[in-house]
């Protein structure tokens, strides 16, 4: 049986009791297509819903979800802005196509059959509501099981209220925790004192849970005891309260009387963290002199143990969070505390720190790791940009942020959210208190750049300008880098300057025009080095350069920056740019009919891209391996490859960037495996094609070519690319000027 495709986290302990409701819920999934499941804080929604879920994965209903079982977390999510961004996220779902986040999701759902558990969405409920609609209006093979405090109140929906546990089902869930905190003999569930207990507790699992995480240091009689002494002290709660939520604030209370000082001090300065937060975040962010650097992971230890705080395991390394309902706890007393705002800001330098650290931490052989930490980190990134853009004056930190993430944006297929946030932290209502900085001037004998506010906007610009490059919108790109550029001169940045112009080179190659995009990156790889610059964008401008080239014939010149490239990364141990290194190699092999090692440098190339889920990359990757198959001998696999391009292609924007020069070696590709094949053998091999998953498609090109496939070709000239117009083509390599020559930066060499 295949399993079931999905996202729902395993399981941390034993689900125990609701079988009437899960039986339930089973049940409703299989009548309707909107089904909400509502109730208190700590009641056990969540866990519930995705019990309910876990039982699609068995053999009768794997065909009803065919395409998945996922779970969207929106506890954290603020901005409605970002509600879209987030399923797109949560789905993984990747998209560089420019296309707003809805109409992916829509495009991405439309033929699927799956479905979509919505937790936490009550502090946007209008706008959760408007996107389900709209959803399930659009995408008949769509299911939505949403959880939250409240109804989304949709035509269609039903709605099951979530009751506290049975008194039965209560003290067995108490027993069952009580085994995994205290050792000794098993605790009695049927016990009067524990039966009490839970009814003091109204049978909310969360209540009982941290109950039960006191029984290290208590007995049953001390708790109930002690919870019956904080009943009492509450009878003068708010009238308006339900008797459920007074309980429940009750056990948390409770919980956080009998915390020690500085473990209730942590408790309020980690609510501050809108998602997983490692141990090295917590002791820059919390400690201080109430709480010592030495001291905080002690500290953190107890909360863990007392089930504040729960500790899980993610590809970034050891992770901790704390519960909404807990964290909002937290927060009421960071806010009585008069401290919400400073540990704010804490939180924020944290996190700008961590991106400029990645960034640099980018071109080095941990960018595997660095793209797992900033997967991380991103619900906590977009509270800290959140804050930048918010508080007056702070606008440039928005900037830095954005624009330090251009690895994340770009390299790890965030393209959209990058996007999102460089869009709203230049936005002329966010920017227009921002101070602006003179121009570079002369100072003790050297040149000053004009850098600080405006050094932190010129970035956002230019990797603004990438993003929307890479999307396919050359006229926002135009717009930014143009933007970028000028003031860039104004300011005297040179940095900023090469940038722009090194992304508008780039430009100039996927719309075609090689001769000027080899201007232009000859021109920006110059300044780099005038400058001292090294880093992975510097060497993705080798590897364009060496592309332009390709395709204006020179493929010595190519291989040797290539070459280059290569050696580089292997000593830095960069893998990201290497990547786009061997693939501009590969074309060159092809060309020159090296099928074999063309191959071998394609599935490096492939490996690399699907390991950082970089579109861009494995789509080109794709087209060539398809075309070397071709040529190979093998018209059929060729012509799947096609269509599994074809499908990527989608997410990425238009096909092959419009551009006449990247759509050659296609169409070739097309007209041989047609001639080999006939017109409709093709047809319906790029069918196949069409229809595979990514995964499926990048499994298949590295699976390496088919036993029985006809022997290939002998080389041919057909293979050499379209030739660049003569005029503005220089075949001579003597004229060339060495990649990483000065050139001018101003006039015709900068577009």
């Amino acid at each position: 049986m295949r399993p079931v495709p999905g996202n729902l986290p395993a399981e941390l302990n034993r689900f125990v009791g609701r079988a009437d409701e899960l039986a339930e819920l089973t049940r409703l999934l299989g009548e309707v297509r909107l089904l909400t499941l509502v109730g208190v804080g700590g009641v056990g929604k969540t866990r519930l819903a995705v019990r309910a879920a876990l039982s699609v994965r068995s053999a009768d209903l794997e065909k009803r979800y065919c395409d998945g079982v996922w779970l969207a977390e929106l506890a954290a999510i603020r901005d409605p802005g970002l509600l879209d961004h987030a399923l797109v996220d949560a789905l993984r779902v990747t998209d560089h196509s420019g296309r707003p986040a809805r109409e992916v999701l829509r495009a991405h759902l439309a033929g699927r059959d799956l479905l979509l558990v919505l937790d936490g969405f009550e502090q946007l409920v209008d706008p959760c509501a408007e996107l389900v609609r709209d959803l399930l209006r659009h995408c008949p093979g769509l299911q939505v099981l949403a959880v939250g405090r409240r109804p989304l109140r949709l035509e269609g929906e039903r709605t099951v209220p979530l009751a506290p546990m049975s008194d039965t089902d209560a003290a067995r869930l108490f027993a069952d925790r009580a085994r995994d905190v205290a050792p000794g003999p098993a605790l009695d569930e049927h016990d009067d004192a524990v039966r009490e207990l839970c009814r003091r507790l109204d049978g909310i699992p969360l209540a009982l849970e941290l109950a039960a995480a006191r029984l290290r240091a208590l007995s049953v009689d001390q708790i109930l005891r002690r919870i019956d002494d904080r009943f009492h002290l509450l009878t003068g709660g708010s009238r308006g309260e339900l008797p459920r939520h007074r309980t429940l604030r009750t056990a948390i209370g409770w919980s956080h009387e009998l915390c020690a000082p500085a473990e209730r001090l942590l408790w309020a300065r980690l609510s501050v963290f809108a998602g997983p937060f490692d141990l090295e975040a917590v002791e820059y962010v919390c400690a201080g002199p109430e709480l010592p650097d030495e001291s905080v992971l002690d500290v953190l230890g107890e909360l863990i143990a007392q089930s504040v705080v729960v500790r899980e395991d993610s590809p970034a390394g050891p992770r901790y969070r704390m519960l909404d309902t807990v964290r909002a706890y937290g927060a009421e007393w960071l806010d009585a505390l008069a401290d919400t705002d400073r540990m704010r800001r804490r939180h924020r330098d944290w996190y700008m720190g961590l991106v400029t650290w990645c960034e640099v931490d980018w071109f080095s052989p941990r960018q595997v790791e660095i793209a797992a930490c900033a997967d991380s980190a991103l619900p906590n990134l977009r509270a800290a940009i959140e804050l930048c853009l918010e508080t007056a004056g702070e606008a440039h930190l928005g900037q830095h942020l954005t624009g330090t993430l251009w690895f994340y944006w770009a390299g790890c297929g965030r393209l959209t959210e990058g996007r999102h946030w460089l869009e709203r932290s230049l936005a002329p209502e966010v920017s227009r208190d921002e101070p602006r900085e003179e121009p570079g001037q002369w100072h003790d004998g050297e040149w000053h750049d004009g850098e600080g506010h405006e050094g932190a906007r010129l970035k956002a610009l230019w990797v603004l300008g990438y993003v929307a490059i890479l999307q396919g919108d050359n006229t926002a790109a135009v717009r930014a880098l143009y933007e970028c550029r000028g003031e860039a001169a104004r300011t005297g940045n040179a940095l900023a300057r090469a940038y722009a112009v090194h992304r508008l080179g780039c430009l100039a190659l996927l719309t075609g025009d090689m001769p000027r995009a080899e201007r232009l990156l000859r021109a920006a790889l110059g300044a780099y080095r005038e400058l001292g610059e090294i880093n992975s964008n510097v060497l993705m401008g080798q590897a364009e350069l060496a592309l332009s080239l390709v395709f204006q014939g020179d493929l010595d010149a190519a291989v040797a920056l290539c070459a280059d490239v290569r050696e580089v990364c292997e000593e830095s141990g960069e893998r990201w740019a290497r990547s786009y290194a061997l693939y501009v190699h590969a074309y060159a092999a092809w060309t020159r009919g090296r099928l074999g090692e063309a191959r071998a440098l394609l599935t490096e190339a492939v490996t690399i891209h699907h390991t950082f889920n970089d579109l861009v990359g494995l789509v080109l990757a794709m087209e060539l391996m398809a075309l070397v198959t071709a040529d190979e001998g093998d018209p059929a696999e060729a012509a799947v490859l096609q269509g599994a391009a074809e499908r990527l292609w989608r997410s990425v924007g238009a096909p092959l960037f419009g551009s006449p020069t990247f759509g050659a070696p296609h169409e070739q590709c097309e007209r041989r495996a047609t001639e080999m094949l006939g017109a409709e053998r093709y047809g319906a091999r790029v069918a196949e094609g069409r229809a595979l998953p990514p995964a499926s498609a990048v499994e298949r090109v590295l699976a390496g070519p088919r036993a029985g496939s006809v022997p290939p070709r002998q080389p041919s000239g057909e293979r050499r690319p379209p030739p660049a117009r003569e005029a503005e083509r220089r075949t001579d390599r003597e004229t060339r000027e060495p990649a990483g020559s000065p050139g001018q930066i101003g006039g015709e060499a900068a577009g």
